[in-house]
């Protein structure tokens, strides 16, 4: 038996498989390397090396039934054939892992899931950090770096170690918590309570004479520390969302520097582990001895590298042999995890090609329009936010920025900070902010890509030929669409007349493809098509496939009010198809599409995305307020 076998059946016969740390040491030990050797190599420390082993000798005395340690590895296991069964094992594993289906992009991801990848050696020196008594770990990253899925995988670890382990994700919790420091630290004390299944005592322990901090350090100490007998994990997530209540962040933050401290002087402090992620440094002003930011160990997370872009495109069974298809997709991307995950995502699941998802990624019609549309909501809430955000995506070089406004920015990840100094975090992110400011590049839908030079209007509607229509559907394609409404609004600007345009979005799409398979996904879009394109049915009006399972209508001399009521028509039309959609997010039983509306009077002093980005926008409003509606906003 070799070594390559022993890994493949360790990996086999377990719920979860080997760490990268774990297999190397295995790797190390068949070689008959000593723990003092691998830890000069890998710089680990001798002790931890031993405590993983000692779990991997375990672990493999219980497959072969004999004991197992380091002296008789290889020779208890190398003279041994795999009997049929365990090459069945093997065959069985392989095959499962290679039907994985993924699941589309969106929270932390899943302990069981093969897409997630590791980032050496991030994962292991957390897992070596959280061994130790009393300590800290710093966690920080922007927004969809990785934050959750990897404190996901530090409780895990820590209840492997028979660890008590509580998450605390400060998101979640509702504004009326943040009122005052004690109704935050009462809140804190409660959920810590309940989610070690201890009855909240907090009247016992809570005195006002005292003050809230003193209160709840007691209520930790003398409650909920005192009836553990194993060491606690806290693992606090998103301890930014406390930076908007600075009343609160200059108690609460430096009452976790403090319980730090007490560890070093108090037995029963040690047995607290804290785990803090954050999303950018913090901006209240603290002074150092007070700051939990320059305690413990600091992780923070980096991005992608090529060769685990590489690794997540082969677990998601993309087959790439060309390696300039990783270049160009890090140069747009910038080796943002979630960005790199929601691309594969598509790409596995054929709806576009890497060639079109690199034209589309900046525009309302590419795969990020709901990420991209997000963030730019946030930035149109904050306007100096979004004044220095144009301000760095417009400078050639580096910017420096206001102290606070460079931190929100780091924190959304729509900057990278080196020092003081500011740049856009990645090209998708320049495209999409720069295209909203006017200066944009030319639209691959209104150049090389087109194959037509004159406008099909004041002849009825207009039919695009073969090679501007999409194959699918037999509706225009959204490179023809996007001419088509360009011609359409230079002749509304030139008659004053009223220019509307619908984006129609099938709910729960991927959905319905996993529940019906994607042949009836097909027989479907084709089924929604026909009758948006029947009942719409306007002169010189335009329906197109603009997206997977999105649809554009372009309306020529058509305003607000007459926009909404054919939108509302076409949502009725859908519904009497009578689709069933069990999958839907929606309460109906049957497939439904939501609606964004936007109306405008061109004029030379307005760019066309305006038109195109409020449709956008409105679209988006739909989903987020239940989907199956229509959603109409004002391009002001």
């Amino acid at each position: 038996m070799t070594i390559d076998e022993v890994v493949q059946i360790f990996n086999a016969s377990q719920s979860k498989p080997l760490t990268k740390l774990q297999e190397w040491l295995l790797r190390q030990a068949w070689e008959g390397k000593t723990y003092a050797i691998m830890a000069g190599e890998a710089n680990y420390t001798e002790e931890y090396l031993r405590r993983t082993a000692a779990e991997l000798w375990s672990y493999l005395s219980s497959i072969w039934g004999e004991p197992i340690t380091k002296p008789n590895f290889r020779s208890i296991l190398e003279p041994r054939r795999l009997s049929q069964a365990q090459k069945q094992l093997i065959e069985d594993a392989q095959q499962s892992s290679a039907i994985a289906i993924p699941e589309f992009p969106s929270g932390p991801i899943a302990l069981d899931s093969p897409f997630y990848i590791p980032r050496p050696p991030l994962e292991e020196l957390a897992y070596e950090e959280i061994a130790k008594p009393g300590n800290v770990i710093r966690i920080k990253a922007p927004r969809k770096m990785g934050k959750s899925s990897l404190l996901l995988r530090i409780g895990a670890y820590a209840n492997s170690l028979n660890y008590r382990t509580v998450t605390i994700d400060l998101q979640q919790a509702d504004n009326q918590a943040f009122s005052s420091l004690d109704r935050f630290l009462r809140w804190f004390s409660a959920n810590v309570s309940l989610e070690l299944g201890l009855e909240p005592q907090l009247d016992r322990y809570w005195k006002t004479e005292i003050g809230s901090k003193v209160s709840c350090t007691i209520y930790f100490q003398s409650y909920i520390l005192t009836h553990l007998n194993a060491p606690l994990v806290l693992l606090l997530n998103e301890v930014n969302r406390i930076f908007e209540y600075p009343e609160i962040a200059r108690d609460f933050l430096p009452m976790l520097r403090v319980w730090y401290e007490q560890g070093k002087t108090l037995e029963i402090w040690q047995k607290l582990r804290l785990v803090v992620a954050y999303s950018t440094e913090v901006y209240i002003p603290l002074r150092l001895n007070q700051s939990p930011f320059n305690i413990g160990f600091p992780l923070k997370l980096p991005p992608f590298t090529p060769e685990q872009t590489d690794e997540l495109a082969r677990r998601y069974q993309i087959e790439w042999t060309d390696s300039g298809k990783t270049k160009r997709l890090m140069a747009l991307l910038g080796g943002h995890p979630y960005l790199i995950q929601l691309a594969f995502f598509h790409l596995h699941r054929q709806e576009i090609s890497l060639k079109q998802l690199l034209e589309q990624a900046p525009t309302a019609s590419g795969i990020y329009r709901d990420h991209l549309l997000h963030l730019r909501l946030i930035l149109q809430a904050e306007p100096p936010l979004e004044n220095a955000l144009k301000q760095t995506i417009s400078a050639e070089r580096p910017v420096e920025l206001e102290p606070v406004l460079a931190y929100k920015l780091d924190s959304l990840g729509l900057i990278s900070l080196e020092g003081d100094l500011a740049t856009p975090s990645c090209e998708l992110y320049r495209l999409y902010f720069r295209n909203l400011q006017g200066a944009r590049e030319p639209a691959p839908s209104e150049n090389r890509f087109l194959g037509v030079s004159e406008p099909w209007l004041g002849d009825g509607s207009p039919e695009p030929q073969p090679g501007n229509q999409d194959e699918l559907t037999q509706l225009a394609n959204r490179r023809y669409f996007h001419h088509y409404l360009k011609q359409a609004w230079q002749q509304a600007e030139q008659r004053s007349q009223p220019l509307s345009l619908i984006l129609a979005d099938i709910d729960c799409f991927r959905a319905y493809n996993d529940t019906y398979g994607f042949s009836a996904g097909d027989t479907c879009l084709q089924r929604v098509a026909v009758a948006i394109d029947h009942c719409v049915n306007l002169a010189e009006s335009l329906v197109a496939r603009y997206g997977g399972e999105e649809f554009a209508i372009a309306l020529p001399n058509l305003d607000e009010p007459q926009a909404i009521q054919l939108a509302e028509a076409l949502r009725a039309q859908i519904q009497q198809l009578g689709i069933a959609h069990s999958s839907s997010l929606v309460r109906s039983p049957l497939l439904t599409l939501s609606f964004g509306v936007a109306s405008i009077f061109p004029d030379r002093n307005t760019d066309i995305n305006v038109l195109i980005d409020t449709a956008a926008r409105a679209l988006y409003l739909s989903k987020m307020h239940g989907r199956d509606r229509v959603t109409f906003l004002n391009y002001t």
